[in-house]
């Protein structure tokens, strides 16, 4: 009886270590979630926005949905080809998708007073950007004029969030909020109040600001004006 009882446990033990095999995630994918947008995937994993939506061919990346699998990587063909490849006899060369040029960078203004407590690359925080300090409840005003392209809390580690994009090569972020004023798909003025300051790392009123280049972070300090 123990010996058919061990049996029976080391076949299910089989089964379940083949099914959590087979369901790993696939690294150079992702599959949207509900409430999630091209820019919140692309803020996750790093990515720049524009190329996630030529490799997935979403055009502005306003048409996705739940359950799609989205490409974090080029596939074949996608991208610029090697010259030591040579194409098949049989069938064409795939085609390249064209590159987009970079844009110039916006004239920035702070986000909000106070001075920045925490620096870019530095703990507490995600250290994709500065923590500025203030008081609870503090006016945040956008740092450039753009379109809001994400607004809510489903990114951890960020708390309630806005992301704003200013042209094709650079957004900007609003962590820590303790209220969003705006929603999403909303053109945005520089200076225009979009947020109020909530409380950061370590439980102090504080604003997360990040600003990313082609979907990689920046030190703000490189790009702000000095006061």
């Amino acid at each position: 009886m123990t010996s058919r009882l061990f049996a029976l446990v080391s076949v299910m033990l089989l089964f379940a270590a083949c099914g959590g095999t087979r369901w790993q995630d696939d690294p150079n994918t992702h599959i949207v979630r509900r409430g999630e947008t091209l820019f919140s995937i692309c803020w996750r994993y790093g990515k720049d926005p524009k190329d996630v939506a030529r490799w997935n061919r979403l055009g502005n990346g306003s048409l996705i949905y739940p359950g799609q699998v989205i490409r974090l990587t080029p596939s074949a063909g996608s991208g610029t080809r090697s010259t030591a490849s040579r194409p098949s006899p049989s069938r064409p060369a795939p085609k390249s998708l064209p590159t987009i040029p970079a844009e110039p960078r916006p004239a920035w203004a702070w986000p909000t007073g106070g001075r920045i407590n925490v620096d870019f690359g530095a703990k507490p925080g995600t250290g994709t950007g500065v923590l500025i300090n203030g008081k609870a409840g503090q006016s945040i005003y956008a740092a450039a004029p753009g379109r809001v392209v994400y607004a809510g809390d489903g990114l951890i580690g960020y708390g309630k969030l806005i992301i704003l994009k200013h042209n094709n090569t650079y957004l900007s972020a609003y962590g820590y909020n303790a209220a969003l004023l705006v929603k999403e798909g909303e053109q945005i003025r520089q200076g225009q109040r979009i947020a109020t300051m909530g409380e950061g790392p370590e439980r102090k009123p504080r604003l997360h600001f990040e600003i990313r280049r082609n979907g990689q972070p920046i030190n703000p300090r490189s790009q702000l004006p000095p006061r």
